[in-house]
């Protein structure tokens, strides 16, 4: 039901895109003035990409002509992979009615908004994103709709709801109890075996991913503080589970306790990290975890509690706490030789806005090429699709983006993306 709700509602969206085409066997010639094919090396001067349907046939040196082949000149332009937010939440968007939202929206509602935001996040040159927290049936068939053609968005995983621990973070809070026992989250447990139970049913449901969140949280209705909220043991059924069934596990984490006891418990990534401590970063380059900052998030939060007369006391004085906390803490990571992936939290920021993560990543003390390869190569093994994404290079997916402005000298120039190519389809040229 859900699947031919988005697929009807993504007809229109799909007129809409500027050059779609069949690219089963078309050839295309992409002439770049400028290209970095692999983040984080030198760029060439005057390239030709060749695409062969979906992927990435060849690179060639100086413009070439292929007889039959379709040529896009982009030939005064700085082309590099397209982008990859590795925290997202499409179906949703902070708002004053997000709380009334959560007891008036259907699955359908939901996957419906997730049409219109996951069509914002690609055309802001984002074309993969991995979503870490929605309605599970909704998210799922967005996913899907997506990967066959139905609708209009980035490459997605997902992780579905969140396993929380009852009344942590990823529960439902602040309503009274008998809303609270209709709309408690499923993903809740508590125990290690019920906590296993959570992650089993994620995983029949098909999930990419299992996401944890194992301190609380800024957004959520409860004054439990951002702090650790599963027991040790939890943890690590949590991460058996998961493992047994090829799934990894990133989690939702602020509080210093959280984030090292998450860490020691085998988790694969830390989303947030705000209150990080040397320890912590320790811990990071020992186990080889990646952390996601959602910079934007923090920025996002703290501006809004200053007006925002609709945020109830405790998230409001959690957002002014917590939100400052995060650049100095993406500085003291990447100063402390952590991996990071690029990530926004959009759903609290608005989806399309997601380069906006950048200046403050080079706020934080990376360099703007940095900045792109935390948003490519990192990114792409962060989210287990380093054979597909993340370079421009033979067989893999064509998922090209192009500026006006150099973007490895002013990294704000991806704020302004002219041009969206996924895997051979053109979806932006301006």
């Amino acid at each position: 039901m859900i699947r031919s709700l988005v697929a009807a509602a993504a007809a229109l969206l799909l007129t809409a895109s500027t050059g779609a085409q069949d690219t089963d066997e078309a050839v295309i010639v992409i002439h770049a003035g400028w290209l970095l094919a692999v983040p984080g090396e030198a760029p060439e001067a005057e390239q030709s990409i060749v695409i062969r349907g979906e992927r990435i046939d060849r690179i060639e040196d100086g413009y070439v002509e292929i007889d039959g082949a379709t040529v896009i000149d982009l030939s005064s332009q700085y082309v590099l992979p397209g982008l990859i937010d590795s925290h997202v939440h499409l179906l949703s968007e902070l708002n004053p009615n997000r709380r009334l939202q959560n007891v008036t929206f259907s699955s359908a509602d939901w996957a419906l908004d997730g049409v219109r935001n996951a069509r914002s996040t690609l055309m802001a040159g984002f074309t993969s994103v991995q979503d870490v927290g929605g309605e599970l049936e909704a998210i799922v068939a967005l996913r899907d709709a997506v990967r066959d053609g139905d609708v209009i968005g980035p490459r997605m995983r997902v992780s579905g709801p969140a396993v929380t621990p009852t009344g942590g973070h990823g529960d439902a809070n602040g309503y009274n109890q008998d809303i609270l026992h209709l709309i408690g989250s499923e993903s809740a447990c508590n125990g290690p075996a019920d906590c296993r139970r959570a992650v089993r049913e994620l995983i029949r449901a098909r999930v990419d991913l299992i996401k944890i969140t194992a301190t609380g949280g800024v957004l959520s209705q409860t004054a439990a503080g951002t702090e650790q909220q599963f027991f040790d043991d939890e943890l690590e059924s949590i991460m058996e589970a998961a493992r047994m069934m090829g799934r990894y596990v990133t989690a939702h984490a602020h509080g210093v306790g959280g984030i090292n006891s998450a860490i020691r418990a085998g988790v694969h990534s830390i989303e947030h990290g705000s209150y990080l401590d040397d320890e912590s970063i320790r811990l990071f380059r020992d186990n080889g975890v990646y952390l996601v900052p959602t910079l934007l998030a923090g920025a996002t939060v703290a501006e809004i509690a200053e007006t925002a007369n609709w945020m109830t006391p405790e998230v409001r004085q959690k957002s002014i706490e917590v939100g400052p906390q995060m650049l100095d803490m993406a500085r003291r990571a990447h100063t402390g030789g952590v991996q990071i992936a690029f990530g926004t939290d959009s759903g609290v920021s608005r989806h399309g806005d997601n380069a906006r993560e950048f200046p403050l990543l080079v706020e934080a003390g990376l360099t703007p090429m940095e900045a792109i390869v935390s948003a490519t190569v990192t990114a792409s093994e962060h989210i287990q699709m380093a054979d597909a994404i993340g370079t421009i290079e033979p067989g893999k997916f064509a998922d090209i983006i192009a500026t006006d402005e150099n973007p490895w000298e002013d990294v704000s120039a991806l704020l302004d993306v002219d041009f969206v190519m996924q895997g051979g389809q053109v979806h932006k040229n301006q």
